[in-house]
């Protein structure tokens, strides 16, 4: 935990460093008493200016105990400073390395802790008296693992800076310690299945009680995510605790059902619970034992939890193992699944963005059978979807050569069938409900690098949404073409947040979604607004 700095020894260990000949004022970062100053509700910080954006790291919107809900942080004298991120949540890291995967989506791994409840902040002022767009990241990696800065296409500042935008990051609460329901065992554990989702709300809290401060407008707050993160987005959008604290939403890459769609029942999430404390050698009488249980010893029993109850249920999940962790549609805190038969009621009124990228995870990666098939021949190709589909082949291949007519058949298998179907179904629930306007996209923007390698993968469009292409070169060649792509792409997603219009003069009108007109805008090098382009593709493919 960081300490609060007094401000008198603060303005002494400044003042010393000033003395000694410190960068001079037009230097790109800024860090220097009384620089960067902001009163919150619970104290002042102290952060800094990089390029003129103000920053603040590791800022604390939240304070629990293990298994607890989220509450207030206590109030601090002084200046504290805000200069270095927080913590994240504790998680299991890889034990390997993924050369090619992380040289596209480079990561940038920290400090765990369970004072994790933290969140960043990039603002172009704090003090002329603006009211701007407030736009709030959750962070992918389902409900399991991942962090606010663990993609280093995550920084807010570009995005801050193009859009004149407050840009927010959030730490919370993960895997067994954000959603390891207990209610069983007491009326203390009553909300321990969705404290990751409640930290969240904690946090819009927290934008709405403080973020005018930093020059954001309380009153225009969309929240945003990929992946695990669109799942937070989802989830939080039929959460009646966080009704009104926000007012868009962007769902990228996020609306697979299973994963972000359909939450744990009650039933199946105690199950985790029961298994988790007889693999502990734990009764119900020691539950208590748990709060204060190393990490790595509870979430080893927690996680062979998951793939007992997952094979209970017969559930392999998306990479193997079981269930996933996710929040519980406990009837009382989140009463019904988000997007299950219908859109949210609660959130009628939320104008949605919600999308996914071409080759998301391409089933041809996955099955051995196909592994490779990007180099086959049509005639391999051919004898494979015969010998798959059967008496449906030739209607396979028609769809294909309808839906992506300029795409080498080479490259079909690797068109995404898993998050796509869930994205329409979000858009064609939202658009019922005749309320705030849905907007479809399909990111294909291909990566050049490495031979096209990576294509259009999952996170691909991250580095353009922040606009943050010369961070991630690695992964776009940064190139003329790519930065061009993220000023579209960026500006489409800073407009929405302003407006509840992703219209731009970069793009091609872009229509509301509906479930007649079917209309997706394609974002790339040249975008275009399709309509039902793939939808018989997707119901040939598609998993039920």
């Amino acid at each position: 935990m960081k300490r609060p700095i007094p401000s008198l020894v603060l303005a002494a260990l400044l003042s010393a460093a000033a003395a000694h000949a410190g960068p001079p004022p037009a230097d790109p970062l800024i860090a220097s008493h009384g620089i960067a100053v902001v009163a919150t509700e619970s104290g002042t910080l102290q952060g800094f200016i990089h390029r003129g954006i103000y920053t603040y790291r590791g800022v604390p919107y939240a304070r629990a105990g293990r298994f607890q809900p989220p509450a207030k942080v206590p109030g601090w004298n002084g200046i504290r400073t805000a200069l270095s991120y927080g913590y994240i949540c504790p998680q299991v890291q890889a034990a390997t390395l993924n050369e090619l995967g992380e040289f596209f989506v480079p990561h940038r791994y920290w400090v765990s802790n369970d004072d994790c409840q933290n969140l960043n902040i990039w603002t172009p002022s704090i003090s002329d008296g603006r009211r701007r767009p407030v736009m709030v990241w959750f962070h992918g990696g389902g409900f399991t693992n991942g962090s606010a800065i663990e993609q280093v296409a995550y920084d807010g500042e570009n995005l801050s800076r193009r859009g004149d935008v407050v840009v927010v990051t959030v730490n919370h609460r993960l895997n067994v310690t954000g959603f390891l329901d207990l209610s069983a065992y007491g009326d203390r554990y009553k909300e321990s299945g969705n404290l990751g989702i409640m930290d969240l709300v904690a946090a819009l809290q927290w934008v709405q009680a403080n973020i005018a401060h930093f020059g954001g407008d309380a009153a225009n707050v969309t929240v945003f995510g990929q992946s695990g993160g669109g799942g937070k987005v989802t989830t939080l959008m039929a959460t009646p605790a966080a009704r009104g604290l926000f007012h868009k939403a962007i769902i990228e890459s996020g609306s697979l059902r299973g994963m972000g769609m359909t939450l744990a029942e009650p039933g199946t999430s105690r199950r985790v619970a029961e298994l988790t404390l007889k693999n502990l050698g734990l009764d119900a009488t020691q539950v208590d034992q748990l709060e204060s249980m190393p990490f790595d010893q509870l979430n080893a029993a927690a996680t062979r939890a998951l793939k007992t109850a997952g094979e209970e249920l017969g559930t392999k999940g998306l990479f193997g193992g079981g269930l996933q962790w996710s929040p519980v549609a406990d009837g009382d805190y989140i009463p019904t699944q988000p997007f299950g038969s219908a859109a949210p009621a609660q959130s009628r009124d939320v104008a949605l963005m919600v999308g996914t990228t071409l080759n998301e995870f391409p089933l041809a990666d996955f099955n051995p059978r196909t592994l490779g098939s990007r180099d086959w021949s049509f005639e391999q190709l051919q004898s494979y979807l015969r010998e798959t589909y059967g008496s449906r082949a030739e209607a396979v291949m028609a769809a294909y050569r309808a839906s992506y007519p300029d795409m080498k058949a080479s490259d079909w298998l690797a068109v995404d069938t898993l998050f796509r179907p869930g994205a329409i179904a979000t858009a064609d629930m939202k658009a019922d409900q005749r309320g705030a306007p849905v907007y479809l996209y399909l990111f294909t923007w291909q990566s050049p690098v490495m031979d096209g390698w990576a294509r259009s993968g999952h996170c691909a469009e991250i580095p353009f949404v922040f606009d943050n292409v010369a961070l991630t070169e690695q992964a776009n060649g940064g190139g003329k073409a790519a930065y061009a792509m993220a000023g579209k792409v960026s500006q489409a997603w800073i407009n929405f947040a302003r407006t509840g219009n992703p219209d731009n003069p970069a793009l091609p009108h872009w229509p509301a979604h509906t479930r007649e007109n079917g209309a997706t805008m394609i974002l790339d090098n040249t975008s275009v607004v399709r309509n039902h382009h793939d939808a018989t593709l997707m119901s040939l493919l598609a998993p039920n």
